[in-house]
């Protein structure tokens, strides 16, 4: 039994009410009835879903209280709490241990003692100084604010504008048709499908070749072509040099390209930044990556300062290494660590693995631990890859659809390194899989005999899971030697697929001999070459690979088949 947590009246001031503040706080009361708990928030909300916000846009989420999690109400009658919104911290002295406060309200400025202080200032959204930046009609996405003057800037039949963001150009406007998005990770990307379900023409600019940054870029292909299926302008490899207004209010943006994208709406998401003014104010250490230093206990330089949420720096789970992740489980898991120590109890952070999902219209793309790409800067060669495109449930049951998986695991010990999902179907419930595999250091050989649910409608008698580990395995244990596309020059390349599959897609210089002919013809193939087998998602290369391992061929299997090579040569 854990005993009861004791803090000789301890006084915790919180700054920051929303994700890692609000669940500090509210653990912290649940954990001691004595403690005098302040938790301050600049903005006028506590506790609201701010994943939720282009949800609110695009209409899913009606109700703006929806995203209202917990009110000040709630925090104070049911937490006994003292929390004050619309009041910012102006100064902090570590010294003294005190703080200063702002009420936006009134401008008058207190100061309060603390004996602990928790850092939740979140990261801020990256407004950059380009030209035209300022001009009416360019939004951030953050607050509930932020969510509210959208849907009422796209709502508005005939609206007088005259004074707002101090321009009087034009009087009236029509309702929103084109919209820009800058930007394509999370909230660009969630903002792109919304704007798409209210009926506006959609363009999204990527300054970097793929959307989804913490993808592969094989695997953000799978997400493009999604985007490009349901009408997106894809516009990669070209940055936002700047804005400009029309006298009639339509607005262009500029790229640095020199192209001009009309549009009377626009999005910055463009990334975040870690708000680390009240951590430089208190002289406590900034990390490499630009967020607040903590340890597992979330202490910053200061013992008597925790910091928690998207402002901090974390270990990153499968690599070590020092990593910035805005996502909202993490800064909740830490909020309640830092409550848990400061109230006596030795919890700790494990680190982060970034696990992740993104709907995409029909579609989700979903990622946990750590990418291929970041293992190579890293210099790391201790590790393998595979591609597998399994069906999502059975398929004789109606409505399969198929999963493209791409699965990174250790060549030496077979440790599950990170996994990527994207389909129609059963993604999230995959990428718990593997996530949980990850954060219990599992191998690809647990994940062959992991025991998973199955009825016909949710998986199959063996899971894309279990599919995964099972391939993996089989390289490991030399039945089934692979190679990558870009590997295939000098190498007998053996397409296996039926004759009316290449009529599709074939590979130049590939001989064809279907899978069931393939051991009446065996004397067609040279033994003095390495035989690369190319099927559609290689699982008939599979089969053909074994026949010539066994009959005394070299023969590698081309891993992901012509699925994987379509999306490779778009990188």
């Amino acid at each position: 039994m854990v005993p009861e947590s004791k803090t000789n009246n301890v006084k915790v001031i919180i700054v920051g009410g929303v994700a890692g503040g609000a669940s500090c706080a509210a653990r912290l009361r649940r954990l001691d009835e004595n403690a005098e708990i302040l938790m301050v928030e600049r903005g006028p909300y506590v506790s609201y879903a701010n994943c939720g916000l282009p949800y609110h846009v695009g209409g899913a989420i009606e109700k703006e209280s929806s995203l209202l999690v917990a009110t000040e109400q709630t925090f104070r009658e049911q937490f006994a709490i003292d929390v004050r919104t619309r009041c910012e911290v102006v100064g902090i002295s570590a010294a003294k241990r005190t703080v200063e406060l702002r009420n936006h309200a009134t401008g008058e400025v207190t100061t309060e003692h603390y004996d602990k202080l928790v850092l939740s200032p979140g990261a801020a959204p990256i407004r950059p100084p380009l030209p035209g930046i300022d001009l009416p009609g360019i939004f951030s996405v953050r607050t509930v604010p932020d969510a509210r003057e959208i849907r009422e800037w796209l709502d508005r039949d005939t609206v007088d504008r005259s004074g707002m963001h101090s321009y009087t150009g034009y009087q009236t406007v029509m309702p929103a048709k084109r919209a820009v998005v800058i930007g394509g990770g999370f909230i660009g990307l969630e903002m792109v499908e919304n704007l798409v379900h209210r009926g506006l023409e959609v363009t999204l600019i990527e300054k970097l070749n793929q959307v989804m940054p913490p993808l592969d870029p094989e695997m953000a292909r799978f997400v493009e072509r999604y985007l490009i299926k349901h009408g997106v302008h894809l516009e990669l490899n070209d940055g936002v040099a700047g804005f400009e207004q029309s006298p009639d209010g339509l607005l262009e943006v500029l790229t640095s390209s020199g192209k001009r994208h009309p549009a009377d709406i626009v999005i910055l998401a463009i990334g975040v930044r870690p708000e680390t003014a009240l951590a430089k104010m208190a002289g406590i250490e900034i990390g490499q990556r630009g967020g607040i230093r903590v340890d597992e206990h979330m202490r910053t330089s200061d013992p008597d300062i925790f910091a928690v949420g998207d402002a901090v720096e974390v270990k990153d789970y499968v690599t070590g290494q020092w990593s910035l992740v805005a996502l909202a489980g993490p800064a909740n898991r830490q909020g309640r660590i830092a409550a848990d120590v400061i109230t006596g109890r030795d919890s700790r952070f494990r680190g982060t693995q970034g696990t992740s999902i993104c709907q995409i219209f029909e579609a989700a793309i979903a990622q946990t631990g750590t990418t291929e790409k970041f293992l190579t800067q890293l210099g790391e060669t201790d590790f393998e890859k595979i591609y597998i495109y399994p069906n999502s449930h059975a398929g004789y049951y109606p409505g399969a659809k198929y999963l493209a998986i791409k699965v990174i695991f250790r060549k030496s010990d077979g440790r599950l390194l990170g996994a990527q999902v994207l389909g129609e179907d059963g993604v999230a419930k995959r990428i718990d899989a593997f996530a949980m595999a990850i954060q219990m250091g599992c191998t690809i050989y647990d994940l062959e005999e992991a025991e998973l649910s199955y009825a016909p409608p949710f998986g199959s008698a063996k899971d894309p899971v279990n599919f995964a580990g099972m391939v993996a395995a089989d390289i490991l244990r030399g039945d089934m030697p692979i190679s990558h596309w870009g590997s295939e020059d000098g190498r007998f390349l053996l397409d296996v697929r039926n004759p009316q599959e290449l009529a599709v897609e074939s590979v130049p210089g590939a001989v064809n001999i279907p899978l069931p002919q393939l051991r009446g013809r065996l004397g067609e193939l040279p033994r003095d070459r390495e035989i690369l087998v190319i099927c559609r998602s290689a699982q008939r290369a599979y089969y053909a690979t074994r026949i010539l391992l066994q009959n005394g061929f070299n023969a590698q299997c081309l891993s992901g088949g012509m699925l994987s090579r379509s999306v490779l040569l778009e990188g």
